[in-house]
């Protein structure tokens, strides 16, 4: 006989972790199925603080930088906006619920009906479920030429690493090149680790296809080598692919969650304080619209995540990201001097909030009105040529 839940969710990353947790806490039977549900998150997930539920900020923080430097042509230090790295044993300690049932397995399948789902694994068990969320990540390189966000990074001592990274700061995006007439627009990431350790990345925010590891890894070599940075003292490696092409989805049978749900910023790749901050809201809303049955009570959640202003703020990232995509390197490193002095409010509007449809237009309108000519030209066809 196939084991009944209220909710189902599949993918225990942060994201399907997080809604599993708030569903049970809300009273549903929940169930969280993954290949190893209890495998380690290796990313290393990083954010503004203020960006994360107040518990997670409390007791999940593996390190805080009260100084950001970015650099384009010149060098600012936000320092109105604390940044952190999570740390991932702490978050899954503080995520999981000995109410919910881990079910290890994949999924391959589902059947739809009036009163739920009936979810197929790999093996042939059957789990049937009132609602079954998609919390599964974005897809796969297999898709093809998507836009994606690549990097490389070694952790280095912190010793090693001052050369780059001062250690009372982070270095969000240093858009200087590696090498002197560099053709290819990456920027240096610098985060410390909390334990005299700090992790450095060279990174390509979007492009399409992605711009190789194999180019990435050259790249940030290059630059360690030019600041006298030992390569060999590196203890660990780190790669990202991020597909930043998943749209925002309708709400359908399943409910998506998310990088799963478009739920990444488009154009910066940042998405799991969003994932964090919205998991209690989505359950809350599944518990509203429960008694009319399981259309009605995705249909809820979807409506909590996807609001009118967070369906056009969407719009409006995702335009933004398509402008990006057509940018030289010197226009690259213009464009982020630009972004990087606005005013507070605009940074945190367009970096931060899916809801602030005034915010993230106000940033797009004061960066687009001191543009040189071509770089407003570039923009304007990028907006206009953004895929829906």
């Amino acid at each position: 006989m196939s084991r009944q839940f209220d909710v189902t969710i599949v993918g225990s990353g942060p994201a399907g972790t997080a809604l599993a947790a708030a569903c049970a806490d809300e009273g549903f039977a929940t169930a969280l199925v993954a290949p190893f549900p209890r495998r380690p998150w290796r990313p290393t997930y990083a954010c503004f603080a203020d960006e994360l539920p107040a518990d997670v900020r409390r007791r999940a923080v593996r390190s805080r930088s009260p100084r950001v430097r970015v650099a384009a042509a010149t060098q600012r230090w936000w320092t109105d906006r604390e940044y952190c790295v999570l740390d991932n044993a702490a978050l899954a300690g503080e995520l999981r619920r000995d109410s919910v049932t881990l079910v290890r397995g994949r999924a391959v399948g589902a059947e739809h009906g009036p009163g739920g789902s009936r979810l197929r694994l790999a093996g042939g068990e059957r789990l049937r479920t009132t609602v079954l969320v998609d919390a599964t990540g974005s897809s796969s390189r297999e898709r093809g030429e998507v836009p994606a966000q690549t990097a490389f990074g070694l952790v280095l001592p912190e010793e090693e690493a001052r050369r780059l990274v001062a250690p009372d700061e982070a270095v969000m995006m240093d858009w200087r090149p590696p090498v002197p007439g560099s053709a290819t627009a990456t920027f240096c990431y610098c985060v410390p680790l909390g334990d005299g350790r700090v992790l450095v990345e060279e990174t390509s925010l979007v492009r399409r296809p992605g711009l190789p590891i194999v180019t990435l890894r050259e790249l940030l070599h290059a630059r360690l080598r030019r600041h006298g940075v030992r390569v060999s003292a590196a203890q660990a490696s780190e790669r990202v692919w991020i597909d930043m092409s998943a749209p925002r989805p309708a709400p359908r049978r399943v409910l998506r969650f998310g990088s799963a749900a478009g739920m990444l910023h488009p154009a910066s790749g940042y998405g799991v304080a969003a994932a964090l901050a919205s998991a209690a809201p989505t359950a809350r809303a599944l518990a509203r619209h429960w008694a009319p049955g399981p259309r009605a009570a995705v249909a809820g959640a979807h409506g909590v995540l996807w609001p009118p202003a967070a369906r056009m703020v969407h719009a409006l990232r995702t335009r933004g990201r398509e402008a990006l995509l057509g940018l030289s390197p010197r226009q690259t490193s213009r464009f982020f001097e630009a972004f990087f002095g606005l005013p507070a409010e605009l940074r945190t509007a367009y970096l931060s909030s899916r809801h602030d449809l005034v915010g993230t237009m106000s940033a797009m309108l004061a960066l687009f009105g001191p543009a040189t000519p071509d770089l407003r030209a570039r923009l304007v066809l990028g907006t206009m040529l953004a895929r829906p």
